[in-house]
């Protein structure tokens, strides 16, 4: 996710706390979700947090990135979250089924993200850790000095998936450090975030490990029909970091949206998330409620219709919701 700059992280929280209880009020209208915790095994093991043995196993499909690894096509995202709200947030997500938790340097979270994790009591290799490499630490020796600080933050062996954050600065030598990294079996995996077609082509054009991922801003206002196309003719695989808009442009009460999540006794925001599954798009939705999380996993007991997917490309503004990030 794009940087916020930190004296405006407080202004950002309050209008994401708005977004959640605006989100809550729509949900207490009559948007059916998920109120119990779920047994989500990724790897065939039982979930932490599970209150009810008899409840139903819901898994998490994974999709095949371009150099064979697995990665959960629904994750956690935690921008925002930080300190105690960030480590017990993590800890939730993990404990009602999470596997993919996405962070960045920027966030000033790796550490609270990192107890958070260590706190769940997962097994390590059961994960699928992101992080990010900042504008500030571009270029060849800062890359590998700015990977090993977000390790050491994290309180971690290895990273799933390391990204570079935004394309500025020494590009090319991050890249390169990145590739050494890999190469030597210190990143599972490599890519990049907030590329923009003519910027990933420039990095392929002299990478010598593809990037596996692209993670954008992409939601149903801002469908990002070229980049879509784009990555998925070149095996590159697409990443949503806001796959609600951050709550913006009154996305969770959207009378369309509602029509459908109504169709289907499913909230605006799992039919949100189940419009991404259905483009094949990881999501990475990022909440410090427990029970928004609960309801953001429980989207895979249903499907859109091809009528539905028709009339959510008809919300696409083919803009970004998030100018001042640009």
């Amino acid at each position: 996710m794009l940087y916020l700059k930190h004296t405006n992280m407080n202004k950002m929280e309050k209008k994401i706390k708005s977004n959640e209880t605006n989100r809550r009020d729509f949900l207490r209208m009559g948007a059916a979700f998920a109120a119990s915790v779920f047994v989500l095994p990724l790897s065939g093991t039982r979930v932490f947090g599970a209150h009810n043995a008899a409840q139903a196993k819901i898994s998490i499909p994974s999709v095949k990135l371009n150099n064979g690894l697995a990665m959960p096509r629904l994750g956690f995202g935690t921008n925002t979250l930080t300190g105690e709200i960030g480590e017990r947030s993590v800890a939730d997500a993990i404990s009602v089924g999470y596997r993919l938790i996405d962070t960045a340097n920027i966030y000033g979270n790796e550490a609270a993200v990192g107890a958070g994790i260590k706190k769940s009591g997962i097994k390590r290799e059961e994960l699928f850790v992101t992080s990010k490499l900042w504008v500030d630490d571009a270029g060849y020796e800062s890359a590998k000095k700015a990977y090993q600080t977000s390790l050491d933050k994290l309180g971690l062996e290895y990273l799933d998936l390391y990204l570079i954050h935004r394309p500025r600065g020494d590009v090319k030598g991050s890249w390169k450090a990145m590739e050494e990294l890999y190469l030597a079996g210190k990143i599972k995996s490599i890519g990049v975030s907030n590329f923009d077609s003519d910027q990933l082509a420039e990095l392929m054009s002299y990478a010598k490990v593809k990037p596996v991922i692209n993670q954008i801003e992409t939601h149903v206002f801002f469908q990002e029909h070229i980049a879509y196309e784009a990555l998925k003719k070149s095996g590159v695989q697409i990443e949503a970091w806001s796959p609600f808009a951050a709550g913006r442009n009154e996305i969770f009460s959207n009378k369309t949206l509602a029509a459908i999540g109504k169709k289907y006794s499913k909230s605006i925001a799992q039919v949100c998330l189940r419009w991404h599954l259905q483009r094949n798009v990881t999501a990475i939705p990022r909440s410090s409620q427990k029970e928004h999380m609960i309801e953001n996993l429980n989207i895979f007991d249903f499907e859109l219709d091809k009528t539905d997917m028709q009339t959510i490309a008809t919300l696409d503004l083919n803009k970004t919701q998030f100018p001042e990030w640009g």
